[in-house]
């Protein structure tokens, strides 16, 4: 069994969306090691509301935050200080679809970053969307992916199409396109399920 790594090149990018999807499309588990903010109303609790099967498991993150900011800052806030080696993943047979927080080199604590959190044999799956910037963002986060020698299964955009922007993004960075997820009226389990058809073949 395989475990797909969403990350995005910054927070608000559709990380969640993707993770419902992939989780839909392969019926898979579902983590995300670190819950910043909105406790009451957690990323985990948004793809519990999108999933359509019965199949799919949820964990515990292993550490909440109440403040929505950078791991490392909102933990001190909470009197909390976030140790990588208590990160430990979920034990399951089935696949298993890890979201992270914001960006790619968010830290975690004062010496780690969420890059840390991917192993070797991820899928790694990167999330970006059109904004000023964004072109630079997506590059920056596909190269330094590269850089540590961390195998990229593709790119997914999310939100309107901006086909410049997308153009030039796959040829500079030579990253496969799994696909897009448009800018809705509404997310529901509908949705959902509705992309997770058009995504399954480009995820396994």
């Amino acid at each position: 069994m395989s475990a797909y790594f969403i990350t995005g090149i910054g927070t608000d990018v559709g990380k969640t969306l993707v993770a419902a999807v992939v989780a839909e499309a392969l019926q898979a588990d579902y983590w995300k090691p670190i819950q910043a903010g909105s406790l009451m109303s957690t990323d985990t609790h948004s793809v519990q509301y999108l999933i359509n099967n019965d199949k799919t498991k949820f964990y515990k993150s292993a550490y909440e935050l109440s403040e929505p900011m950078s791991p490392h800052a909102a933990a001190p806030i909470d009197g909390i200080e976030i140790d990588y080696e208590k990160i430990f993943r979920p034990k399951t047979k089935n696949n298993l679809v890890i979201e992270g927080a914001g960006g790619l080199l968010v830290p975690i604590n004062q010496t780690q970053t969420i890059a840390d959190l991917i192993l070797p044999d991820d899928k790694v799956i990167v999330v970006s969307r059109h904004y000023l910037g964004s072109i630079n963002h997506t590059l920056l986060t596909l190269s330094e992916l590269k850089s540590r020698g961390i195998s990229i299964l593709g790119l997914v955009f999310s939100g309107d199409e901006h086909p410049s922007t997308e153009k030039i993004i796959e040829s500079q960075s030579g990253a496969k396109v799994l696909g897009r997820i448009d800018e809705e009226p509404y997310f529901d389990a509908n949705v959902i399920t509705y992309y997770a058809g058009k995504f399954k073949k480009a995820l396994v």
